[in-house]
Protein backbone atom coordinates (compact mmCIF):
# COMPACT_ATOMS: atom_id res chain seq x y z
CA UNK A 1 0.00 0.00 0.00
CA UNK A 2 1.57 3.66 -0.87
CA UNK A 3 2.75 5.89 1.67
CA UNK A 4 0.36 8.97 1.81
CA UNK A 5 3.04 11.74 2.82
CA UNK A 6 0.84 14.61 5.01
CA UNK A 7 2.23 18.47 5.49
CA UNK A 8 1.08 19.97 8.30
CA UNK A 9 -0.37 23.39 8.70
CA UNK A 10 2.63 24.42 10.50
CA UNK A 11 4.94 23.72 7.12
CA UNK A 12 2.65 26.00 5.15
CA UNK A 13 3.52 28.78 7.91
CA UNK A 14 6.08 31.86 6.97
CA UNK A 15 8.42 33.06 9.53
CA UNK A 16 6.57 35.38 11.65
CA UNK A 17 9.39 38.63 11.21
CA UNK A 18 10.00 37.90 7.52
CA UNK A 19 9.09 40.04 4.34
CA UNK A 20 6.24 37.99 3.11
CA UNK A 21 4.54 37.71 6.69
CA UNK A 22 5.15 41.48 6.84
CA UNK A 23 2.96 41.93 3.70
CA UNK A 24 0.37 39.33 4.81
CA UNK A 25 -0.39 41.26 8.03
CA UNK A 26 -0.29 44.35 5.58
CA UNK A 27 -3.35 43.07 3.69
CA UNK A 28 -4.85 41.86 6.51
CA UNK A 29 -5.05 45.48 8.18
CA UNK A 30 -5.42 47.16 4.94
CA UNK A 31 -8.61 45.21 4.43
CA UNK A 32 -10.97 45.97 6.85
CA UNK A 33 -9.99 50.05 6.04
CA UNK A 34 -9.41 49.92 2.01
CA UNK A 35 -11.79 51.93 1.71
CA UNK A 36 -10.39 55.15 3.28
CA UNK A 37 -7.44 54.91 -0.01
CA UNK A 38 -9.75 55.21 -2.57
CA UNK A 39 -11.93 57.40 -0.37
CA UNK A 40 -12.56 60.32 -3.56
CA UNK A 41 -13.32 57.34 -5.33
CA UNK A 42 -15.57 56.73 -2.93
CA UNK A 43 -17.62 60.25 -2.39
CA UNK A 44 -17.47 60.93 -5.67
CA UNK A 45 -19.06 57.19 -6.80
CA UNK A 46 -22.41 58.14 -4.59
CA UNK A 47 -22.79 61.58 -5.76
CA UNK A 48 -22.47 60.38 -9.36
CA UNK A 49 -23.96 57.04 -9.28
CA UNK A 50 -26.80 57.60 -6.45
CA UNK A 51 -27.24 61.23 -6.72
CA UNK A 52 -26.02 62.11 -3.21
CA UNK A 53 -25.67 65.52 -2.01
CA UNK A 54 -21.59 65.95 -0.77
CA UNK A 55 -22.73 66.01 2.70
CA UNK A 56 -24.65 62.90 2.52
CA UNK A 57 -21.54 61.52 0.44
CA UNK A 58 -19.35 62.61 3.92
CA UNK A 59 -21.56 61.70 6.28
CA UNK A 60 -21.17 57.99 4.55
CA UNK A 61 -17.55 58.36 4.62
CA UNK A 62 -17.88 59.39 8.24
CA UNK A 63 -20.23 56.64 9.47
CA UNK A 64 -18.22 54.31 8.06
CA UNK A 65 -15.01 55.19 9.61
CA UNK A 66 -16.84 55.95 13.37
CA UNK A 67 -17.87 52.69 13.15
CA UNK A 68 -14.61 51.33 12.90
CA UNK A 69 -13.14 53.61 15.84
CA UNK A 70 -15.91 51.88 18.08
CA UNK A 71 -14.50 48.26 16.31
CA UNK A 72 -11.21 49.25 16.96
CA UNK A 73 -11.83 50.38 20.73
CA UNK A 74 -13.09 47.09 21.04
CA UNK A 75 -10.31 45.42 19.84
CA UNK A 76 -7.67 46.88 22.82
CA UNK A 77 -9.92 45.18 25.38
CA UNK A 78 -9.56 41.20 23.89
CA UNK A 79 -6.66 41.68 21.96
CA UNK A 80 -5.03 39.81 24.38
CA UNK A 81 -8.03 37.14 25.09
CA UNK A 82 -8.81 36.42 22.19
CA UNK A 83 -7.91 33.22 19.24
CA UNK A 84 -6.99 36.16 16.67
CA UNK A 85 -6.83 33.67 14.09
CA UNK A 86 -10.25 32.82 14.27
CA UNK A 87 -11.90 36.31 14.54
CA UNK A 88 -10.40 37.52 11.50
CA UNK A 89 -11.55 34.63 8.90
CA UNK A 90 -15.34 35.89 10.98
CA UNK A 91 -14.53 39.27 10.30
CA UNK A 92 -13.04 38.84 6.65
CA UNK A 93 -16.16 36.49 6.23
CA UNK A 94 -18.63 39.24 7.35
CA UNK A 95 -17.32 41.96 5.36
CA UNK A 96 -17.67 40.24 2.02
CA UNK A 97 -21.32 40.09 2.95
CA UNK A 98 -21.71 43.79 3.98
CA UNK A 99 -19.97 44.99 0.72
CA UNK A 100 -21.94 42.81 -1.09
CA UNK A 101 -25.25 43.80 0.08
CA UNK A 102 -24.12 47.33 -0.52
CA UNK A 103 -24.48 46.89 -4.22
CA UNK A 104 -28.08 46.62 -3.94
CA UNK A 105 -28.56 50.14 -1.81
CA UNK A 106 -29.91 53.62 -3.47
CA UNK A 107 -30.98 55.32 -0.04
CA UNK A 108 -28.69 57.21 2.39
CA UNK A 109 -29.91 56.57 5.32
CA UNK A 110 -29.96 52.78 4.80
CA UNK A 111 -26.39 53.52 3.47
CA UNK A 112 -25.08 55.05 6.21
CA UNK A 113 -26.24 52.67 8.28
CA UNK A 114 -24.86 49.35 6.36
CA UNK A 115 -21.25 51.43 6.13
CA UNK A 116 -21.34 51.82 9.97
CA UNK A 117 -22.16 48.39 10.26
CA UNK A 118 -18.93 47.52 7.92
CA UNK A 119 -17.09 50.09 9.70
CA UNK A 120 -17.22 48.44 13.36
CA UNK A 121 -16.42 45.00 12.09
CA UNK A 122 -13.55 45.95 9.89
CA UNK A 123 -12.13 48.61 13.09
CA UNK A 124 -11.99 45.32 14.84
CA UNK A 125 -10.53 44.05 12.51
CA UNK A 126 -7.43 46.23 11.76
CA UNK A 127 -7.29 47.05 15.63
CA UNK A 128 -6.54 42.74 16.06
CA UNK A 129 -3.95 43.47 13.01
CA UNK A 130 -2.16 46.25 14.57
CA UNK A 131 -2.02 44.40 17.72
CA UNK A 132 -0.47 41.08 15.67
CA UNK A 133 1.74 43.95 14.05
CA UNK A 134 3.26 44.60 17.56
CA UNK A 135 4.47 41.38 17.90
CA UNK A 136 6.88 41.47 15.49
CA UNK A 137 10.35 42.71 15.62
CA UNK A 138 10.91 46.37 14.25
CA UNK A 139 6.91 47.13 13.74
CA UNK A 140 7.88 50.30 12.40
CA UNK A 141 9.41 48.30 8.91
CA UNK A 142 5.97 46.11 9.07
CA UNK A 143 3.85 49.32 9.07
CA UNK A 144 5.36 50.66 6.14
CA UNK A 145 4.22 47.30 4.85
CA UNK A 146 1.21 48.92 5.55
CA UNK A 147 1.09 51.66 4.02
CA UNK A 148 2.49 50.02 1.16
CA UNK A 149 0.26 47.91 0.10
CA UNK A 150 -2.45 50.37 1.39
CA UNK A 151 -1.18 53.00 -0.94
CA UNK A 152 0.04 51.31 -3.95
CA UNK A 153 -3.63 49.42 -4.41
CA UNK A 154 -5.22 52.83 -3.51
CA UNK A 155 -3.78 54.55 -6.40
CA UNK A 156 -5.47 51.88 -8.54
CA UNK A 157 -8.81 52.12 -7.33
CA UNK A 158 -8.60 56.16 -7.90
CA UNK A 159 -7.55 55.89 -11.19
CA UNK A 160 -10.02 53.63 -12.33
CA UNK A 161 -12.74 53.45 -10.43
CA UNK A 162 -14.62 57.48 -10.97
CA UNK A 163 -14.50 55.97 -14.76
CA UNK A 164 -16.56 52.85 -13.85
CA UNK A 165 -18.97 54.50 -11.87
CA UNK A 166 -21.05 55.73 -14.87
CA UNK A 167 -20.95 52.49 -16.64
CA UNK A 168 -21.66 50.09 -13.73
CA UNK A 169 -22.73 52.41 -10.78
CA UNK A 170 -21.51 52.30 -7.31
CA UNK A 171 -21.73 48.17 -7.55
CA UNK A 172 -18.16 49.03 -8.93
CA UNK A 173 -16.81 50.29 -5.82
CA UNK A 174 -18.26 47.51 -3.38
CA UNK A 175 -16.86 44.70 -5.80
CA UNK A 176 -13.53 46.14 -5.35
CA UNK A 177 -13.84 46.57 -2.01
CA UNK A 178 -15.00 42.66 -1.40
CA UNK A 179 -12.33 41.36 -3.92
CA UNK A 180 -10.09 42.54 -2.20
CA UNK A 181 -11.11 40.52 1.51
CA UNK A 182 -11.09 37.79 -0.56
CA UNK A 183 -7.41 37.77 -1.28
CA UNK A 184 -6.90 38.51 2.33
CA UNK A 185 -9.22 35.96 3.48
CA UNK A 186 -6.75 32.94 1.28
CA UNK A 187 -3.82 34.59 2.79
CA UNK A 188 -4.66 33.98 6.35
CA UNK A 189 -3.46 30.61 6.42
CA UNK A 190 -0.34 31.20 6.08
CA UNK A 191 0.33 33.16 8.84
CA UNK A 192 2.23 32.20 12.60
CA UNK A 193 0.36 32.34 15.58
CA UNK A 194 1.99 35.60 17.48
CA UNK A 195 1.78 34.07 20.54
CA UNK A 196 3.36 36.99 22.69
CA UNK A 197 5.24 34.75 24.89
CA UNK A 198 7.27 33.44 22.51
CA UNK A 199 6.96 35.58 18.98
CA UNK A 200 8.08 38.57 20.81
CA UNK A 201 11.63 39.51 21.15
CA UNK A 202 11.52 41.36 24.42
CA UNK A 203 12.35 44.80 24.16
CA UNK A 204 15.37 47.00 26.31
CA UNK A 205 12.83 48.37 29.06
CA UNK A 206 9.16 47.87 27.88
CA UNK A 207 6.94 47.98 30.81
CA UNK A 208 4.47 50.30 31.82
CA UNK A 209 6.18 51.72 34.55
CA UNK A 210 9.65 52.68 32.38
CA UNK A 211 9.50 56.69 31.72
CA UNK A 212 9.21 56.39 28.11
CA UNK A 213 5.90 55.13 28.70
CA UNK A 214 4.52 57.65 30.99
CA UNK A 215 1.11 58.99 30.26
CA UNK A 216 1.64 62.03 28.54
CA UNK A 217 3.89 61.18 25.74
CA UNK A 218 1.24 58.32 25.29
CA UNK A 219 -1.53 61.20 25.08
CA UNK A 220 0.20 63.17 22.94
CA UNK A 221 1.10 60.97 20.44
CA UNK A 222 -2.21 59.61 20.26
CA UNK A 223 -3.99 63.15 19.92
CA UNK A 224 -1.15 63.73 17.07
CA UNK A 225 -2.32 60.37 15.39
CA UNK A 226 -5.60 61.96 15.38
CA UNK A 227 -4.87 65.31 14.25
CA UNK A 228 -2.92 63.92 11.49
CA UNK A 229 -5.56 61.72 10.27
CA UNK A 230 -8.13 64.11 10.61
CA UNK A 231 -6.52 66.81 8.85
CA UNK A 232 -5.57 64.82 5.62
CA UNK A 233 -8.76 62.52 4.95
CA UNK A 234 -11.01 65.85 5.50
CA UNK A 235 -8.97 67.23 2.58
CA UNK A 236 -8.69 63.96 1.07
CA UNK A 237 -12.18 62.88 0.65
CA UNK A 238 -13.60 65.67 -1.68
CA UNK A 239 -10.10 66.27 -3.49
CA UNK A 240 -12.14 65.43 -6.55
CA UNK A 241 -14.86 67.32 -5.48
CA UNK A 242 -12.50 70.17 -4.41
CA UNK A 243 -11.13 69.90 -8.11
CA UNK A 244 -14.36 70.02 -9.81
CA UNK A 245 -15.44 72.94 -8.10
CA UNK A 246 -11.30 74.50 -9.66
CA UNK A 247 -12.28 73.59 -12.95
CA UNK A 248 -10.13 70.55 -13.10
CA UNK A 249 -11.62 67.33 -15.57
CA UNK A 250 -12.41 64.48 -13.85
CA UNK A 251 -9.92 62.46 -16.24
CA UNK A 252 -7.12 64.54 -15.12
CA UNK A 253 -7.90 64.53 -11.08
CA UNK A 254 -8.18 60.43 -11.56
CA UNK A 255 -4.86 60.17 -13.23
CA UNK A 256 -2.85 63.22 -10.40
CA UNK A 257 -4.43 61.23 -7.15
CA UNK A 258 -3.53 57.73 -8.64
CA UNK A 259 -0.13 58.61 -9.55
CA UNK A 260 0.31 60.67 -6.32
CA UNK A 261 -0.91 57.12 -4.57
CA UNK A 262 1.90 55.48 -6.26
CA UNK A 263 4.70 57.88 -5.96
CA UNK A 264 3.30 58.27 -2.31
CA UNK A 265 4.71 54.43 -1.68
CA UNK A 266 8.56 56.26 -1.67
CA UNK A 267 7.19 57.54 1.99
CA UNK A 268 6.62 54.20 3.12
CA UNK A 269 9.83 52.49 1.57
CA UNK A 270 12.04 55.43 3.23
CA UNK A 271 10.54 54.27 6.67
CA UNK A 272 11.30 50.58 5.85
CA UNK A 273 14.95 51.13 4.64
CA UNK A 274 16.36 53.52 6.97
CA UNK A 275 13.99 52.35 10.12
CA UNK A 276 14.89 54.52 13.23
CA UNK A 277 18.68 54.90 12.63
CA UNK A 278 17.70 58.72 12.34
CA UNK A 279 15.59 58.85 15.22
CA UNK A 280 11.78 60.03 14.78
CA UNK A 281 11.72 63.36 16.24
CA UNK A 282 12.86 65.53 13.25
CA UNK A 283 11.97 63.19 10.13
CA UNK A 284 8.33 63.12 10.93
CA UNK A 285 8.21 66.97 12.81
CA UNK A 286 9.65 68.08 9.14
CA UNK A 287 7.57 65.69 7.40
CA UNK A 288 4.09 67.07 8.76
CA UNK A 289 5.11 70.66 8.19
CA UNK A 290 5.58 69.81 5.09
CA UNK A 291 2.24 68.09 4.87
CA UNK A 292 0.76 71.43 5.81
CA UNK A 293 2.35 73.63 3.66
CA UNK A 294 1.32 71.25 0.87
CA UNK A 295 -2.49 71.39 2.09
CA UNK A 296 -2.29 75.48 2.05
CA UNK A 297 -1.12 74.85 -1.59
CA UNK A 298 -4.09 73.46 -2.50
CA UNK A 299 -5.85 77.13 -2.47
CA UNK A 300 -4.00 77.67 -5.89
CA UNK A 301 -5.59 73.83 -6.85
CA UNK A 302 -6.84 75.33 -10.28
CA UNK A 303 -3.40 75.21 -11.25
CA UNK A 304 -2.78 71.74 -12.35
CA UNK A 305 0.45 70.99 -12.03
CA UNK A 306 0.17 72.66 -7.83
CA UNK A 307 -2.40 69.94 -7.67
CA UNK A 308 -0.51 67.49 -9.20
CA UNK A 309 2.75 68.31 -6.77
CA UNK A 310 0.73 69.11 -3.76
CA UNK A 311 -0.98 65.40 -4.13
CA UNK A 312 2.10 63.69 -4.79
CA UNK A 313 3.71 65.58 -1.64
CA UNK A 314 0.88 64.98 0.66
CA UNK A 315 1.21 61.43 0.09
CA UNK A 316 4.67 60.84 0.48
CA UNK A 317 4.17 62.43 3.53
CA UNK A 318 0.85 60.76 4.88
CA UNK A 319 3.17 57.56 4.23
CA UNK A 320 5.88 58.41 6.20
CA UNK A 321 4.47 59.95 8.90
CA UNK A 322 2.49 57.36 10.01
CA UNK A 323 4.78 54.20 10.29
CA UNK A 324 6.74 56.35 13.14
CA UNK A 325 3.37 57.46 14.65
CA UNK A 326 1.76 54.26 15.26
CA UNK A 327 5.80 52.70 15.82
CA UNK A 328 5.80 54.86 18.88
CA UNK A 329 2.76 53.14 20.34
CA UNK A 330 4.09 50.19 19.14
CA UNK A 331 6.72 50.49 21.62
CA UNK A 332 4.49 50.44 24.42
CA UNK A 333 3.52 47.07 25.29
CA UNK A 334 4.27 43.56 23.68
CA UNK A 335 0.77 42.58 24.03
CA UNK A 336 -0.44 44.71 21.39
CA UNK A 337 -2.54 46.93 23.01
CA UNK A 338 -1.10 50.50 22.64
CA UNK A 339 -1.10 49.72 19.00
CA UNK A 340 -4.70 48.76 19.04
CA UNK A 341 -5.19 52.18 21.04
CA UNK A 342 -3.47 54.08 18.39
CA UNK A 343 -5.85 52.41 16.07
CA UNK A 344 -8.31 53.66 17.55
CA UNK A 345 -6.89 57.36 17.47
CA UNK A 346 -6.48 56.90 13.60
CA UNK A 347 -10.11 55.81 12.92
CA UNK A 348 -11.46 58.64 14.91
CA UNK A 349 -9.74 60.84 13.30
CA UNK A 350 -10.31 59.84 9.62
CA UNK A 351 -13.83 59.51 10.78
CA UNK A 352 -14.12 63.15 11.96
CA UNK A 353 -12.17 64.44 9.01
CA UNK A 354 -14.96 64.41 6.89
CA UNK A 355 -17.48 65.07 8.73
CA UNK A 356 -16.00 68.60 10.10
CA UNK A 357 -15.57 69.44 6.12
CA UNK A 358 -19.14 68.36 5.86
CA UNK A 359 -20.30 70.46 7.99
CA UNK A 360 -17.65 73.70 6.61
CA UNK A 361 -19.04 73.12 3.42
CA UNK A 362 -20.73 76.44 1.78
CA UNK A 363 -22.23 75.39 -1.64
CA UNK A 364 -18.80 73.82 -3.25
CA UNK A 365 -16.26 76.27 -1.14
CA UNK A 366 -13.73 74.34 0.31
CA UNK A 367 -11.03 77.28 0.96
CA UNK A 368 -11.94 76.87 4.60
CA UNK A 369 -11.81 73.25 5.05
CA UNK A 370 -8.00 73.41 3.51
CA UNK A 371 -7.50 76.11 6.08
CA UNK A 372 -8.91 74.17 8.54
CA UNK A 373 -6.78 71.33 7.87
CA UNK A 374 -3.91 73.13 7.66
CA UNK A 375 -4.37 74.62 11.20
CA UNK A 376 -4.67 70.87 12.43
CA UNK A 377 -1.14 69.56 11.48
CA UNK A 378 0.48 72.49 12.62
CA UNK A 379 -0.79 71.84 16.49
CA UNK A 380 -0.37 68.09 15.29
CA UNK A 381 3.30 68.15 14.82
CA UNK A 382 3.51 70.19 17.91
CA UNK A 383 2.33 67.31 19.66
CA UNK A 384 4.28 65.12 18.72
CA UNK A 385 7.37 66.36 19.09
CA UNK A 386 7.80 65.18 22.81
CA UNK A 387 7.27 62.00 22.50
CA UNK A 388 9.55 60.92 19.40
CA UNK A 389 12.04 62.99 20.98
CA UNK A 390 11.38 61.37 24.27
CA UNK A 391 11.63 57.69 22.52
CA UNK A 392 15.20 58.96 20.40
CA UNK A 393 16.52 59.64 23.86
CA UNK A 394 16.09 56.10 24.70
Amino acid sequence: MPMVTTFPMQQLKVAPNGVIARIILAFLTTAGIFYINIMPAVVNGLKEGLAFSSQQAGFVSSANLYGAAIGALLAVFIIKHIRWQRWCYLLLIALIAIDTGCIFITEPMTMIAFRAMHGLTGGLLVGIGFGIISRTLEADKTFGYLLLIQWGLGGLGIMYLPGLVPEYGTSALFVSLATFTVVTLLMMPFLPDYAVEKSVTPKAEVSITTPKLARLPLLLNLAAIFLFQAANMGLFAYMISLGKADGLSLDFMSNALGVASWVALLGALLVIVIGTKYGRMIPVVLAIFLTAFCSWGLHFSSNEIVYLIANITIGITWAFVLPYLFGICSELDESGQMAALGGVASKMGLASGPMVAALLLSGENYQQVINVAVIGLVICALLVFKPASALDRH
